[in-house]
């Protein structure tokens, strides 16, 4: 349909130039790339004579999500295939993709890819690397084993496992908040320098804080056991109160409040749980 049926031929033509600007303007701006370098830990045990070292991508940003999980996706799709690391879900509610990116431990895909020049991605530290990017999370796994995170009662009978409901009032379960949803990422524990000096024996932030919140848990039977076991010197009294723990939890959890608190069950004195904030 031509625009002179709707406008003077001068200011057809003046229409017809904008629009044409504008066109090559947006697709200048489309194909411009966006190049952004990452710097990843790289290490193939399987292969002879490899060691650990740092390999550079450059990702067209135009081309992938805005978070560095994102990016990591990209790179293994469409650039380098032998990249390895963990991921699941993509919501920030699993911890499988936790690692150390620019200085900090956090989950993948939650966190944004910043506008520095190069992003350096490490496994979390201070852990035995499988490969690439993947901590081995064994020990880990091991020390939340041991403070036993499920329901004990005195009354539990095999048979009735899984059947048997044990009701908690609102207010008893409110004295869990901030610890039944930590997920596990090992962020926090990696992150606390008395777990890297002592990591085969220091249960760490997050197994204390998941202890504490069996403790605080009113239906179950065994908090006298259960603080029992953790009366030594490196269950739970190797926290040096450092704090990295509560600032790196990409749950914006607070490891460290409960640590404080269950030191206080452990003394004799009354807690309502982790203290709520504002």
């Amino acid at each position: 349909m031509s625009l002179t049926k709707f406008f003077s031929p001068q200011r057809a033509v003046v229409l017809l130039n904008q629009v044409r600007q504008n066109a090559t303007a947006a697709a200048a701006t489309a194909v411009a790339p966006n190049i952004k370098k990452f710097k990843i830990y790289r290490w193939n045990p399987d292969k002879p004579g490899d060691k650990p070292h740092m390999q550079e991508y450059d990702v067209d940003l135009n081309q992938c999500g805005p978070m560095v999980l994102d990016a990591l996706i990209y790179i293994k799709n469409e650039i380098d295939p032998t990249l390895t690391f963990r991921r699941s879900c993509r919501e920030g509610i699993c911890g499988s993709c936790a690692m150390n990116i620019d200085g900090g431990n956090t989950l993948a895909c939650i966190c944004p890819i910043n506008s520095k020049s190069t992003s350096k991605i490490y496994p979390l530290p201070h852990m035995y690397v499988l490969k690439d990017i993947v901590p081995d999370m064994n020990n880990f796994y091991a020390q939340y084993k041991y403070i036993k995170p499920y329901l004990q009662k005195n009354d539990m009978k095999e048979e009735d496992i899984g059947k048997k409901s044990y009701l908690q009032s609102p207010v008893d379960r409110a004295k869990l908040d901030g610890m039944v949803d930590c997920i596990l990422c090992a962020c926090c524990t990696t992150s606390c320098p008395s777990y890297w000096w002592n990591g085969d024996k220091y249960l760490g932030p997050a197994v204390i804080m998941q202890a504490y919140r069996w403790i605080m848990d009113s239906r179950d039977d065994f908090k006298q056991q259960r603080l029992d076991q953790l009366r030594d010197e490196w269950s739970l009294y190797r926290c040096h109160t450092i704090m990295n723990c509560t600032k790196t939890c990409p749950k914006g959890l607070n490891p460290g409040a409960a640590i404080a608190e269950l030191k206080r069950v452990m003394i004799g004195q009354t807690s309502d749980g982790i203290p709520k904030q504002g």
